[in-house]
């Protein structure tokens, strides 16, 4: 198991944000959650990345407790987030970006010029656009240059907090295509969502999560014909 929570509880203040979470992700896997705004989802990807700190309940990666551990060292680990907004450096280059995210592995400079081809191979217009400030990218091209910065510190676990967010169904379409090809290239993905729709269909499992609780899990094929998940997230 890459990835098991059990019983985790996170507070913003006295507020309870998750409630008792417990869930795993397999290696190799790409697990979608599913949730409504202010459900929590963000909150456990922070929880995860340790960009916030549990109150209780055990998180481990790869058999090692991680919940106590600062944010670097946990993407040293090997988890990476790709954050909601992109919160990208929009006065830097493209160039610039993605190297930032390759800091932690600073040291291995073949490794990083490896990472970058990649990168580039992922998304070509990344390449073409490497001296453009990221500010002014478009908005489909600024969630490739997050998703892309993500990839440069080499992940074994990749959090994708809602990659698609504003972004037109054809941007949409190839963005999910590439979350494909990374999950093929050995990165297991835990992919938060709103487009349930399309998250599902590319993910072997998955989890909802309302007012902090997981309250369903299970394969894709099964979310997507369960009538709960229907009405609420699918639209029908």
């Amino acid at each position: 198991m890459l990835l098991n929570l059990e019983g985790v509880h996170t507070f913003y203040g006295n507020f309870p944000a998750l409630r008792g979470v417990t869930l795993y992700i397999e290696k190799g896997e790409i697990v979608t959650l599913l949730g409504s705004n202010g459900a929590g989802k963000t909150t456990l990807l922070k929880t995860i990345s340790g960009i916030l700190r549990s109150r209780s309940g055990i998180i481990t990666f790869e058999g090692k407790r991680i919940e106590h551990f600062h944010p670097n060292t946990i993407v040293r680990l090997g988890v990476s987030q790709c954050a909601e907004g992109r919160k990208l450096f929009p006065e830097m280059s493209v160039l610039k970006n993605l190297r930032l995210g390759a800091y932690v592995r600073r040291q291995d400079k073949k490794g990083i010029e490896k990472s970058l081809g990649e990168v580039f191979h992922l998304f070509p217009v990344l390449s073409e656009r490497s001296k453009q400030l990221a500010g002014t990218l478009s908005g489909g091209e600024q969630q490739m240059l997050a998703m892309g910065r993500a990839v440069m510190s080499n992940p074994t676990l990749l959090l994708l907090d809602e990659p698609s967010l504003g972004l037109a169904p054809i941007v949409v379409r190839a963005l999910f295509q590439t979350i494909q090809i990374i999950n093929q290239r050995q990165t297991t993905i835990f992919l938060v969502e709103q487009n349930a729709s399309q998250a599902l269909h590319i993910a072997q499992r998955g989890y909802v999560m309302e007012t902090g609780k997981i309250v369903l899990t299970g394969p894709s094929k099964a979310l997507l014909n369960d009538e709960k998940v229907k009405h609420a997230y699918l639209g029908t």
